[in-house]
């Protein structure tokens, strides 16, 4: 196992409202004695640096095989940001006891949603309402799933809920209300004998629904929940099921979210294909945004820093794909807060990226999907109060990939 963390850079002060140093989120997945399947957490010893890490099942992502008489557990860990490099963890013993005096990750779940608090401040919602078609107002607010995320604060939503916004009273108002928080999705799905699907702006009959909870995991180091969805096309036909995981990192400044999915088909073949700007994994800022900042909006893509209000988009700009990475930077209650949508790749491609200034973005790519071949799909994301820098960015892909993504 290797793990890669990028060289030591120079930060910016925090008067020049740079984001500060992060520590370095790292999972990998180890092979353990069932003996030790239940255990939650292990001391481990890092290039001489002993550490506590946190065991979960293994990621919904991994295709790995336990060896024999083993079980597969993600070993999840916090490394220093300012080490020039992070050696293979050697576990010295399986404990329950983490660090105390860090706060811990917490669920709690609702009818309609679930919380994901750090201590006592929130970080992320899962929006799961009940499938309703019984009139439009209903379903608008209940054909998708989606994750919401808190600003590094806990004071209010950085993501957009389109009609589930708490303060949505006049919907008239609200710019493509389809663009949803944390969200996946396609919308030009084909299938069977001439069917076809859209779950992005759940058209029709198509929508997403959360069938169950399969997992959550919650502590100082790490949290994470696993939920079972189906994608239903025509007539409420359902055509595929997924396995839908976030992983947020308690890693001091700002949050990080592991984005990972396995999709299967359950009617054969099933081609999954879109444009930039709606399908995919995508982030989309709050509707404030659209409304007051737009203008304000930056991207910072690997060739630097552009002006503000000035996007790129596939086919448009052909070059603009299979970014290692992207960020948006904009502007929510005279508070500047920048996200990188951080990609693996070990995803398909090609990768088709978009941009649009009131901060949605993402990528999407086409892919052909049996039973005996599932997506399989990984992203991070990295929401950060202030800017941030490429060697930042740059060294945070370095962690997740050299993670064994």
């Amino acid at each position: 196992m290797r793990f890669v963390a990028a060289a030591v850079a120079s930060f910016l002060a925090a008067s020049l409202g740079w984001a500060q140093e992060t520590k370095a989120p790292i999972r990998v997945t180890i092979s353990v004695p069932k003996g030790q399947a239940e255990k939650k957490s292990a001391a481990i010893n890092v290039g001489g640096k002993k550490l506590s890490a946190q065991l979960l099942p293994p990621s919904v992502s991994v295709t790995a095989q336990p060896k024999d008489g083993e079980v597969l557990r993600d070993l999840c860990f916090l490394a220093d940001a300012s080490s020039d490099g992070v050696a293979t963890p050697k576990i010295e013993s399986f404990e329950e006891a983490l660090d105390q005096n860090s706060p811990s990750f917490s669920w709690k779940n609702g009818d309609d949603h679930d919380d994901l608090n750090l201590g006592d401040r929130p970080v992320m919602r899962y929006m799961h309402r009940k499938y309703d078609p019984s009139t439009p107002d209903a379903r608008n607010k209940s054909y998708k799933v989606f994750h919401h995320l808190w600003d590094p604060a806990g004071k209010r939503f950085v993501t957009n809920g389109g009609q589930t916004n708490e303060n949505a009273t006049d919907t008239k108002k609200l710019l493509f209300p389809h663009h949803r928080g944390l969200m996946f999705g396609f919308n030009r799905i084909s299938y069977g004998e001439k069917k076809s699907a859209d779950t992005w702006h759940c058209t029709g009959d198509a929508h997403v629904s959360h069938v169950k909870t399969l997992s959550q995991d919650a502590g100082p180091i790490v949290a994470r929940h696993v939920v079972l969805l189906t994608w239903h096309g025509p007539k409420n036909e359902v055509f595929a099921e997924e396995e839908r995981e976030m992983t947020v990192w308690n890693v001091g400044e700002g949050t990080v979210v592991d984005f990972a999915t396995r999709l299967k088909s359950k009617v054969g073949k099933v081609r999954l294909d879109g444009d930039p700007q709606h399908a995919g994994f995508q982030f989309r800022a709050h509707n404030d945004v659209a409304e007051k900042t737009a203008k304000q909006t930056y991207y910072l893509r690997p060739d630097g820093k552009d002006a503000p209000g000035k996007t790129r988009n596939w086919p448009g700009d052909k070059t603009h794909i299979n970014l290692p990475w992207d960020v948006a930077s904009f502007v929510l209650d005279d508070q500047r807060y920048s996200v990188a949508y951080i990609d693996s790749p070990n995803n398909p491609g090609e990768k088709r990226h978009s941009e649009r200034d009131y901060a949605r973005f993402g990528c999407y790519f086409e892919y052909g999907l049996t039973e005996e071949r599932p997506l399989v799909l990984n992203h991070r994301v990295w929401l950060v109060k202030g800017e941030l820098t490429k060697e930042q960015v740059d060294r945070q892909r370095g962690w997740f990939v050299g993670g064994g993504r």
